[in-house]
């Protein structure tokens, strides 16, 4: 048999490529396969919506079912807005959910002081309904200039979210009309 220059690098490259490998640790041998069980399996499955943009993608959202924590976030493929595709916000809306920074009690920074105090929620509720109250009651108009009946607020605005769905819209939007707001918008709409 005669070798041939070409001949030659082929089979020196080969073996310098198995010598490598080997040398590495690879076993080219038959491989034992072990499959992994899903996180999610046994997961409660709840659909939401994304609350960064106006777009108002379908986000699964999976959490335990013994302690309620979110074990991870998809796209929604059943959604018609993104079919299951999230933007970079959107897919990284697990890491906002389980940040252990994310701040998740109320912080009130008093008028003209340099530090923030922490406070209870039931506090912070009951100061937000005494404002809304008070700002109504001072800003209330019963008739215009013209004497006709408007029943309305004009010292306080609303801003929906686009992370609600319609029907909480409604419900929300139903609510500040009750209130005698004129000012409603929402974020979808800005």
């Amino acid at each position: 048999m005669e070798l041939t220059r070409r001949d030659f690098l082929k089979i020196s490259g080969t073996a310098t490529i198995a010598g490598a490998l080997a040398g590495m640790g690879f076993d080219l041998g038959p491989v034992k396969a072990y499959a992994l069980g899903l996180k999610i399996k046994s997961a409660k499955e709840t659909t939401t919506i994304c609350p960064y943009c106006a777009i108002g993608c379908g986000l699964i959202v999976h959490t335990d079912r013994h302690s309620g924590t979110i074990i991870n976030t998809e796209g929604d493929p059943d959604h018609p807005i993104n079919e299951g595709a999230l933007c970079a916000k959107g897919a990284a809306l697990y890491q906002m959910a389980v940040n252990p920074s994310r701040v998740t009690g109320v912080l009130y920074r008093a008028p003209f002081s340099d530090r923030w105090e922490v406070r209870s929620w039931d506090w912070a509720l009951d100061r937000i309904a005494a404002r809304v109250k008070e700002t109504r009651d001072e800003t209330f108009e019963e008739k215009n200039a013209s004497g006709q009946v408007v029943n309305r607020t004009r010292g306080i605005a609303h801003v929906g979210s686009a992370a609600l769905d319609n029907e909480e819209c409604w419900l929300l939007q139903a609510i500040m009309r009750a209130l005698g707001l004129v000012y409603i918008e929402h974020q979808a709409r800005i």
